[in-house]
């Protein structure tokens, strides 16, 4: 189960639930393999576990067809709303990225402000980033930590 951590006079921090471990190493291999077989796997993993944001975050990375990913990571959003809502987020507070259970929401966030940068929405673009931001305010020290 998730949590919400109160820390006496500083902003609450959601933590969401990891995956389940099959699932999430099943997600793990399909993300390190050939698009073929995973996108098959990853509709089957879409029909028995439609929560999932990481199924839905991983078929948008998988995707090769833009407002597809865009679709998909709409998708992985929407269902990491639903989760932090029920994981007890009040619509403030972080969701950092040290937490496994977060990774895929963030992705799934910041791949929606970079797609709609990309298409031209701009506000879409500009209220994803901000908000990714308020929820990981570390988020642009992580993307530099990755590219180096």
């Amino acid at each position: 189960m998730s949590e919400v951590t109160l820390n006496k006079g500083r902003i609450p921090e959601t933590i969401l639930p990891d995956e389940e471990p099959l699932l999430a190493n099943a997600l793990q291999e399909i993300l390190e393999n050939d698009l073929d077989t995973s996108l098959n796997k990853l509709f089957g993993f879409a029909t028995t576990n439609p929560e999932s944001i990481g199924v839905w975050c991983t078929l948008g990375i998988k995707s090769t067809i833009l407002m597809e990913s865009y679709a998909y990571f709409r998708l992985a959003y929407h269902r990491g709303l639903d989760s932090l809502r029920k994981n007890g987020w009040r619509g403030s507070g972080f969701v950092r990225w040290q937490h496994t259970g977060n990774r895929f929401f963030l992705i799934a966030l910041h791949s929606l402000a970079n797609i709609s940068e990309e298409i031209g929405d701009q506000e879409e673009a500009s209220r994803c980033a901000l908000f990714l931001r308020q929820l990981e305010p570390q988020w642009d020290k992580l993307q530099a930590l990755e590219t180096d």
